[in-house]
């Protein structure tokens, strides 16, 4: 019975120790980017990066939190998987809507003729 418990509280521990030093990770490659003067990483590398380290942590909280690889009944890793799934495709789609819709609406008079030019060229 102790040892269960102590597995399970290293479990715990190793699931959150994981999960900081990813978000650390994370945070620290984006802001040595945008605090130093040359590019570390070009755009692209940055998001593939991130992309990377997101699809780790996603692992890292399924096996580590919600126990994916230790229920004994497959459907419920398959329903807990999946509702990770969904929550993540929301926080990724509506924080890149909500990003676009910021760009939209702070731009400068003088940047926003210049888009409504390019579009009203593109035509309807």
């Amino acid at each position: 019975m102790k040892d269960s418990l102590r597995v399970k509280r290293q479990g715990y521990i190793f699931g959150f120790v994981g999960s900081l030093i990813l978000t650390m990770l994370a945070y620290l490659l984006v802001s040595s980017q945008s605090m130093s003067m040359g590019q570390l990483f070009n755009p692209a590398g940055l998001i593939v990066g991130l992309a990377i380290i997101a699809v780790v942590q996603l692992f890292v909280q399924l096996f580590f939190f919600l126990h994916l690889g230790q229920e004994s009944r497959p459907r419920w890793n398959l329903l807990g998987f999946g509702f990770a799934a969904i929550v993540v495709i929301i926080v990724v789609v509506g924080s890149l809507w909500i990003m676009n819709n910021l760009n939209y609406n702070m731009m400068t008079p003088q940047a926003m003729d210049q888009y409504m030019r390019a579009q009203s060229q593109k035509g309807f």
